[in-house]
């Protein structure tokens, strides 16, 4: 029988990790039962905040609000911030409100932002009494610039110094500094107006004498960010031009926080993200999502995507006296959809992730049209001869072969076009590209694969 009061030890392998985290789950959910908190504590201490948040959406909802009462000390501000969004809201309700104060004073500006920015009223509220009022109103500035801007990622905990300070004076100044930022990476040099001009890095400034004027090691990779700048080009910046940490300016120039590398890279996560779910039309979900939002979420675009398929089936109905005459068109008629519909997937995918990268701009989109066309074309020439020899084998009607291999030919080059295309036309139009391209993109390829088999069937068989 295993010892109860050791937790159980990670093995090799990834299996043996999902293993473990099944087992730590259930250690949880014991003590609990048990009402065992030095057991609990003892499960908690060696867990990452990341882990514990994870372990919390782990716990079945029914178990949740019994851990989280029984367990709230264990609960800091680093677990809050890791908590999806989706149950977050539901685990700062069952704090006490003791604890939640304590948590959120923990945290930097950033972080509080983003618990706050996803909850209702009344807990931003009680967050925000819970703040020193240096703090409250920081929050509460950076709460008023636009959702997923640069103002509501930013930290307003920065060390900035006068331009024209050495290193010296840089380092006496930090060393007698007691309200230092718990992470950073620049040394931001600004004006007399406050305005950032430059940043110098932590290894160079602590590898250089003290005589070193700090204008005479800043860094070339110096960038800065207004307060209402898209947090999405902002993380595009950071990737772009590998960022560790940038300023923030207001309306006026002034230096008012900055953006660390750790949050710009949550950011192209959630993009990253957000644009695989709405490539599959469901929307922002988690194994968390209840059963009632999933289904106000896919409904919709299952609603759409049966609307193109009843026009799909208007064209196939077109055609009924052909296929009523050649029963082997019905056999084969769903080969030629389902070929189009993977091409034309392949290349949506490319063209939508190359639109988020910004790879795919207007200088290089016929370019890319023309590949992708000539792509289709050639997969769709070597497909119509399998199908040409597997039509005539199956059936003992060349034609037959024939038919289905020149609609292989045709749904394959449309296939390639319209994954380029209809993602383009989109973005153009302010649609994104991500969220609407699948259903028009199949579409395209079933309507096109149908008429173009079934229209040259009627030509040739009948």
């Amino acid at each position: 029988m295993s010892d109860p009061t050791k937790l159980p030890e990670a093995e090799a392998g990834h299996e043996d990790d999902y293993a473990l985290d099944k087992e730590i789950v259930s250690e949880v959910l014991l003590a609990l039962d048990a009402q065992n908190h030095a057991r609990l504590a003892q499960i908690f201490d060696p867990l990452h905040p990341a882990d514990i948040a994870d372990l919390l959406e782990q716990v079945p909802a029914a178990d949740r609000r019994d851990l989280i009462l029984f367990a709230g000390p264990l609960i800091d501000g680093e677990v809050l911030s890791e908590i999806d969004e989706s149950i977050r809201e539901d685990v700062i309700d069952f704090l006490p409100d003791e604890q939640l104060a304590e948590a959120v004073r923990e945290l930097e500006s950033d972080d509080v932002v983003d618990i706050l920015e996803d909850l209702d009223e009344p807990q931003q509220q009680a967050i925000l009494g819970a703040l020193d009022s240096g703090d409250r109103i920081a929050v509460k500035q950076a709460l008023s610039y636009p959702e997923f801007s640069a103002g509501r990622l930013m930290q307003r905990e920065v060390v900035s110094v006068p331009e024209h300070w050495n290193v010296g004076a840089t380092i006496d100044h930090l060393r007698g500094e007691t309200d230092l930022p718990e992470q950073f990476y620049h040394i931001i040099l600004v004006d007399p107006r406050h305005r950032p001009v430059a940043y110098v890095t932590l290894g160079r400034l602590m590898s250089s004498a003290r005589d070193v004027a700090l204008a005479d090691i800043v860094e070339d990779s110096f960038r800065l960010f207004r307060v209402d700048e898209d947090e999405g080009d902002v993380a595009y910046a950071f990737n772009q031009y590998h960022l560790i940490s940038a300023p923030v300016v207001d309306e006026d120039g002034r230096l008012v926080g900055a953006i660390t590398i750790d949050d710009a890279m949550v950011v192209l996560d959630e993009e990253h993200e957000e644009d695989v779910f709405r490539l599959a039309g469901v929307g922002d979900e988690s194994l968390a999502t209840s059963t009632l939002q999933i289904v106000r979420r896919r409904f919709p675009w299952l609603g759409v995507n049966l609307l193109t398929s009843i026009i799909a089936s208007m064209v196939i109905a077109l055609f009924e006296d052909v296929l009523s005459a050649v029963v082997a068109l019905a056999v084969l008629m769903p080969i030629v959809a389902s070929m189009g519909g993977n091409a034309a997937t392949q290349s949506m995918t490319v063209a939508v992730r190359a639109l988020a990268t910004r790879d795919l701009t207007s200088s290089n989109a016929l370019r890319v049209i023309r590949r992708e066309s000539v792509a289709g074309l050639m997969n769709g020439a070597i497909f119509a001869v399998v199908m040409g020899v597997v039509g005539y084998v199956w059936f003992g009607v060349p034609m037959i072969g024939v038919v289905i291999a020149v609609a292989m030919v045709v749904n394959l080059l449309v296939a390639g076009l319209s994954g380029v295309l209809v993602p383009i036309t989109l973005d153009k139009a302010g649609i994104d590209p991500a969220l609407a391209s699948g259903t028009f993109v199949t579409t395209v390829t079933d309507v096109v694969g149908f008429f173009a088999f079934l229209g040259l069937a009627s030509l040739v068989l009948l």
